[in-house]
């Protein structure tokens, strides 16, 4: 019986020595298998696409030179453009012949919001004091006189960002586009644009 009972101890023990097993220190764990990590491509950065409305430019019937037109300097004042800096003198946006009556000039700030400000002429006298250059179109219409009728827009001040910019577009009596463009001046110097009433 003592040897019955003895085998059964042995047995017993072995059997636990081998469920134990897995616990001691010769166990070394599997790693899981890696996987070959495919590299993350950023997205391209793509900017919209803002294209300007498509303007017809027509040629100027009138060829008025520039430098005849600016040669007053009790009008216009002299160009004084640096190296880099190409806006300080005043710019000559064309002319065009109309039989309208009247003719609307409207306008806007080309660039950034930045408090851009004008004084606008009519044949040298101030028809607009102080205007400031906003996002939106505003405009004015004049009474156009028969022959030459000059609008000058002289820039007050250049906003946050040079040179002052604008946008503007002029419409004859019946509401059609006879002319668009923009201008880029420095403080005190004028865009012109010449009218001619037939």
């Amino acid at each position: 019986m003592k040897r019955i009972l003895f085998f059964v101890v042995m047995i017993g023990m072995s059997l636990s020595g081998y469920a134990q097993e897995e616990f001691s220190a010769k166990y070394k764990p599997i790693p899981p298998k890696e996987t070959k990590k495919e590299k993350e491509i950023p997205p391209k950065e793509v900017s919209p696409k803002v294209m300007p409305p498509a303007v017809v430019k027509k040629i100027d019937s009138l060829a008025v030179d520039p430098k005849e037109l600016f040669n007053n300097p009790y009008l216009y004042k002299k160009a004084a453009n640096t190296e880099g800096i190409y806006y300080r003198q005043n710019q000559y946006l064309g002319s065009f012949k109309t039989k309208s009556l009247t003719s609307k000039i409207n306008y806007r700030d080309a660039a950034f919001l930045d408090g851009d400000k004008v004084k606008i002429y009519l044949n040298n006298k101030v028809i607009e004091p102080e205007v400031v250059m906003e996002g939106e179109f505003k405009g004015f219409e004049i009474k156009l006189e028969k022959g030459v009728n000059r609008i000058d827009i002289e820039a007050l001040n250049e906003g946050f960002a040079s040179p002052n910019t604008a946008e503007f577009e002029v419409y004859d009596d019946k509401g059609v586009a006879v002319m668009a463009d923009q201008w880029n001046v420095g403080t005190g110097y004028k865009a012109s644009i010449i009218i001619i009433k037939e």
